[in-house]
């Protein structure tokens, strides 16, 4: 299977060139004392969107056009975030937009695609359901994560986080389906091959892992976590063979360690993230992965779009 290429992201780079956020890379030494390390956060809860999901979405709605034209409207998949970015994206370019979304998705990304102007379906059955009404409409149906438009798109984090500071000895990277690590691994293994790349899953949605140790992108068990954003159903046939190709090591973080990372994450750096985002921060802590002493580490932040409800829990 190709690979997303340099050639890929350049091209994703000028598409998105004043359509998205360059996203703050920002020091983070209060996280850094307490790890023995140098740290780094790539703030990509500062997107227009509120995640990092608005530049996959709109790479791969552009580089459509170039082929084939402008769709009709457009359909997507999401338990949140990528349905934002695509309403976001339909808004942008006028196209109708239905996101089909699970029965518990977070209220406030719900509202979010309303405000935005998209149509939410709900159903248990999002692929399927987005399928059929792609099929029904004549729309374009714009993946999440398994897609090398997509891919590519994300791939201008890594490529950002590199020219933005010092090589980092490691990035680490949330996972859900695999878009955003297999992007950000295509851009820094590119430039950097000695830079480690490491997903982080949730033990309770860990997709990714699940396809690397049965080979295959299967459903693992139903995917249930606090972190939310990361909850994707199963891993993709394009994200399986960049992660297999290009990461270094996926680790899976105990569930009960997320919530306190949340927490501490967002006191330490002064930035609304959601529990998705401190993933990363949770496997550092756990002894997950393994860092050489005084090195640099980037920590990507995924997203920021928590329900305020969630927040009279932080301690």
């Amino acid at each position: 299977m190709r690979l997303v290429t340099g050639d890929d992201i350049t091209a994703a780079e000028k598409r998105l060139d004043g359509r998205v956020v360059r996203t703050p890379l920002l020091d983070a030494p209060v996280l850094g004392e307490a790890l023995g390390l140098r740290v780094a956060v790539k703030a990509e809860n500062l997107q227009h969107t509120g995640s990092f999901k608005a530049r996959g979405a709109t790479n791969a709605l552009l580089a459509r056009a170039e082929r084939e034209g402008m769709p009709a409207g457009l359909v997507a998949f999401s338990a949140g975030n990528h349905a934002i970015a695509v309403a976001f994206v339909g808004r942008t370019f006028g196209l109708p937009t239905v996101v089909c979304m699970p029965p518990g998705a977070v209220p406030a990304k719900v509202a979010e695609v309303r405000r935005l102007g998209a149509e939410p379906v709900f159903t248990d059955d999002l692929l399927a359901t987005a399928r059929s009404l792609a099929a029904e409409r004549g729309w374009h149906l714009l993946p999440p994560f398994d897609d090398p438009d997509v891919i590519a798109g994300q791939a201008t984090v890594g490529r950002e986080l590199l020219a933005d500071g010092p090589v980092p000895a490691v990035v680490l990277v949330p996972v859900g389906g695999g878009g955003l690590i297999s992007g950000i691994a295509a851009a820094v293994k590119e430039a950097s091959p000695a830079t480690r790349v490491v997903g982080v899953e949730p033990d309770g949605a860990n997709a990714m892992s699940h396809a690397l140790r049965t080979g295959t992108p299967t459903p693992p068990v139903r995917p249930v976590s606090v972190a939310d954003g990361l909850a994707a159903p199963f891993a993709g046939r394009h994200t399986l063979a960049h992660v297999r190709a290009l990461v270094d090591e996926v680790v899976e973080v105990p569930e009960a360690a997320i919530l306190p990372a949340w927490s501490d994450l967002i006191h330490a750096t002064k930035l609304l993230v959601e529990p998705a985002a401190a993933v990363s921060l949770a496997a550092l802590r756990a002894g997950l992965v393994e860092l050489p002493s005084g090195g640099r580490a980037v920590l990507v932040l995924s997203g920021g779009n928590v329900d305020p409800s969630r927040l009279a829990t932080l301690r």
